[in-house]
């Protein structure tokens, strides 16, 4: 551990021009941070030898010459490995602006030349070579002391305290391989490492590159698919828009984005008039309520299955194709959000979530999409109001959203994303028995969301940014399905996506015509509130006029799914394309894809406006 943390300030060290403006308490910040990713790697590493000092071996076996040198070679070879791959990546990350991930193997794999350039390399950067020398010296010299076991007198206690021992450090060090204790604690990966940077590029600090190696092993890579010319992919879809109002107008509204956690459409009655012979009423009447009065569509969906994908898809309008965004190896990569097109016009921007700070990796992408603040659970105070499993309850995390709004300087742009209607589906003891139970669990917690909404909106109408303010209502995915109707490739990405200016009469409230989905999301708030520069988004404005491409498109494994109104297309990514919409998903593909491997997700890193 003391190795990779000389390693990293080293790293620091000979690439100052890539960091200028990292401070001394900022660079404190980052290796904090790395020592987690370090732990991670190093237990992945030392797993074998792991295995060979806790078996509970006799002490005649474990004292043997051959054995502890079997040991400390397993020892030796994986670490001395470990750190030489981190010393190329000192020089290295100077062409790729990222650690080292797998792709790299099949970008060089017809290149002959490698052995000639890395020597090359081990000369013209010599003090490179020279402080991986001392790293690797340093680690043998100081581990090959031999060790030796005393036989103990009562050897069934020597077995049972080994054993004992083994377990408990299989514990642990499953632990340090995931990241971290409790069950909200998803496995650690890339995207964590935004948790402690300013800029995406600030990851190659943080992160070490045996982490980003066996972590890119863990997903699918990114293949450029070759359906078309980069060229005629641009021509039929691209993802960079040119707005250019004759009058620069200050943008001065309000924009406040609400997730909420697994509100299938299904569950709502504002959409379901029709189940039931009309009798359907479902678990939402309040938000049935608000969305009488909003812009709302037949036809929306999400962009992927899972929390994760929900944040780039809305706030960044980047769907979930293949692997969810967060957890692929282009994690890092730099991207645009409405809180980055936003606060560069001057608004205060926030993004809130009530479970612990790092759950998710959302306040990772939060801090890499530009928000200048988050309020998670370390921020709220109250440890009263937590659920005892994920986070706070929805009534008060949606109380304190709205108070802390009022103190925030306007225009604002923040987004919430909820937490209560979540597995295990339990509710307040104050609200046992008060809402509709329904035949799933979740039943009774979507309208125990549904409340919290109501009361967040009632405060909301208290507060003098109310009137000036665009609501957007959307869920981040579906959950269960307990109506025929929605069991079907459409009802699996079935969600709400609404928008509520108060007191403002939509020409057509209801749209029965065009399919959207999150990543429209972006545009259409970008649009209504007359935002006049070039931006990127992978979906179109929904709101201030119908789409030019009225299609929403998801990945449903193994297919890709594309859906209007009244088609479903369902493409396995191979075969040529038989019509118009399918040519479209190729070029949705290919720019997805070929973007994402070339850093390309912005309009300032290399895109042409169209």
């Amino acid at each position: 551990m003391a190795l990779y943390t000389l390693s990293r300030l080293f790293f620091v060290l000979v690439n100052q021009s890539l960091y200028p403006d990292v401070t001394a308490s900022h660079l404190w910040e980052m290796l904090c941070g790395g020592v987690r990713f370090d732990l991670t790697a190093l237990l992945y590493l030392n797993s074998l030898y792991l295995i060979l000092i806790l078996l509970p071996l006799p002490p005649f076996i474990r004292n043997k010459r051959g054995y502890q040198t079997a040991a400390n070679y397993c020892y030796w070879i994986p670490n001395i490995v470990g750190l030489l791959v981190n010393c190329i990546d000192m020089v290295y990350i100077r062409f790729t602006d990222r650690r080292t991930t797998c792709t790299f193997f099949s970008e060089f794999e017809n290149e002959g030349n490698l052995l000639s350039i890395f020597c090359q390399s081990v000369v013209q950067y010599w003090y490179v070579t020279l402080f991986g020398i001392v790293v690797i010296v340093l680690l043998v010299l100081l581990t090959r002391k031999r060790s030796t076991i005393s036989r103990p007198k009562r050897m069934w206690l020597y077995y049972v305290s080994e054993l004992a021992l083994m377990l408990v450090t299989v514990y642990f060090v499953v632990i340090g391989i995931r990241g971290g204790f409790g069950r909200y604690t998803r496995p650690i990966t890339i995207s964590n490492a935004l948790q402690y940077t300013n800029t995406p590029r600030e990851t190659a600090i943080v992160l070490n590159t045996p982490f980003s190696l066996m972590k890119s092993l863990e997903n699918e890579t990114y293949i450029h698919p070759h359906y078309m010319s980069d060229e005629r992919a641009e021509q039929i879809m691209s993802p960079v828009h040119s707005c250019s109002p004759s009058v620069h107008l200050p943008l001065t509204k309000n924009v406040v984005i609400l997730i909420l956690e697994s509100f299938s459409k299904e569950y709502i009655g504002f959409y379901n008039h029709d189940i039931q012979d009309g009798t359907y009423k479902g678990y939402t009447p309040f938000l049935d309520s608000l969305l009488t009065y909003s812009k709302t569509y037949r036809y929306s969906y999400a962009s992927g299955r899972k929390s994760i994908d929900a944040m780039p898809s809305v706030l960044s309008s980047i769907p979930m194709l293949i692997e969810p965004f967060i957890v692929t190896p282009y994690s890092t990569n730099q991207v645009s959000s409405l809180a980055d097109c936003l606060g560069r016009e001057g608004y205060e921007t926030a993004f809130f979530h009530g479970a612990p700070n790092g759950s998710m990796g959302f306040q990772a992408y939060a801090r890499a999409a530009g928000f200048g603040a988050y309020y998670g659970m370390d921020e709220y105070d109250g440890e009263e109001a937590f659920d005892g499993t994920w986070a706070i309850w929805d009534e008060e995390f949606l109380q304190y959203y709205a108070r802390t709004m009022s103190r925030m300087q306007e225009p604002f742009m923040t987004a919430v994303f909820t937490a209560s209607s979540h597995h295990p589906f339990r509710v307040p003891v104050r609200y046992e028995g008060v809402f509709e139970q329904g035949p799933l669990p979740i039943h009774q917690c979507i309208g125990y969301s549904d409340n919290a909404l109501r009361q967040f909106f009632a405060y909301a109408k208290t507060q003098p940014w109310y009137d000036h303010t665009l609501f957007v209502i959307t869920a981040d995915h579906t959950n269960e399905i307990a109506l025929k109707e929605y069991n079907n490739p459409r009802g699996l990405f079935a969600i709400p996506i609404a928008f509520y200016y108060p007191d403002m009469q939509w020409d057509t409230p209801f749209d029965t015509t065009q399919a959207i989905s999150q990543v429209d999301i972006m545009p259409s708030v970008l649009a209504f509130l007359g935002y006049d520069k070039p931006f990127f988004a992978f979906g179109e404005d929904a709101l201030t006029q119908s789409k030019e491409h009225p299609y929403a498109i998801c990945y449903n494994h193994p297919l890709y799914q594309l859906m209007t109104d009244s088609i479903l297309i369902l493409y396995d990514g191979q075969h040529p394309a038989q019509n118009d919409k399918e040519l479209y998903l190729q070029a949705y593909i290919q720019q997805y894809i070929s973007r994402m491997i070339e850093n390309r997700l912005t309009v300032d890193n290399g895109n042409t406006s169209r």
